[in-house]
């Protein structure tokens, strides 16, 4: 095990045994090296590699301390992993997309009759991309392609968070945001691919709204397939 390896294990195991917590200073330099059997350099690699996983932040003149330990922060390294696959791997991580997405669908039909249940999101998400689109066509002009990729993303985000679980929120923004220049790339080369995203959000916003948890899924994974099939061709 390398030096940085034992500073990144041993501070992730002071999280989890409780010596360290969410927004807690850890010790000052000398003495968590000493605490870790390692140089203050190797320490010094170990707290960049902490924070660049979102687990500790350096605070100019303050110290270190350990971060709010939310799934965003900790899943966000997972961007670069998806957009770095998506070289040459693309159809595999739509497709896990897809797989994580199907759920989200499910859990935010399951969970949108529960009282304080809030689909505003994602209905200003469906009506931001309807403007977009009817804007065009009463222009006669192209269609805003980035706009309406942003509500797209919008759409989808506000899905996970009507799921109710905050690390598949964070897995699908992940995966979504990193992805999306495929999905822009189709907008753009395939006729009528935007209007029919529009379509089937409004029909997987539908399901959602009526609690059916089966064909909200089903809606979903359809609508998903549709830009696997565009990256197989």
């Amino acid at each position: 095990m390398s030096r940085t390896d034992r500073v990144v294990d041993g501070v992730t195991a002071m999280i989890l045994d409780g010596r360290l917590g969410p927004g807690q200073r850890l010790p000052v330099e000398k003495d968590l090296a000493d605490a870790l059997g390692v140089s203050r350099g190797s320490l010094r690699e170990g707290m960049r590699a902490l924070a660049v996983l979102g687990v500790v932040e350096t605070r100019q003149g303050d110290g270190t301390y350990v971060t709010a330990l939310d799934p965003g922060s900790l899943v966000s390294p997972l961007g670069l992993v998806v957009e770095l696959q998506a070289a040459g791997h693309a159809l595999h991580v739509h497709t896990v997309r897809r797989l994580l997405e199907t759920e989200v669908a499910g859990l935010a039909a399951a969970g949108a009759r529960a009282p304080g249940a809030d689909l505003g999101a994602a209905r200003d998400a469906i009506a931001q991309g309807a403007a977009v689109l009817a804007g065009a066509q009463a222009a006669g002009a192209d269609v805003d392609h980035e706009a309406l990729l942003e509500a797209d993303q919008a759409f989808h985000r506000a899905l996970a968070e009507l799921a109710g679980n905050p690390v598949l929120a964070a897995l699908t923004d992940a995966m979504g945001g990193r992805t999306a220049r495929h999905r822009l790339t189709r907008g753009v080369v395939e006729a009528g691919a935007e209007a029919r995203t529009q379509r089937e959000h409004e029909a997987i916003l539908d399901a959602v709204a009526a609690g059916d948890v089966d064909r909200a899924r089903i809606r979903m994974a359809a609508h998903l397939l549709a830009v696997e099939d565009f990256l197989q061709q």
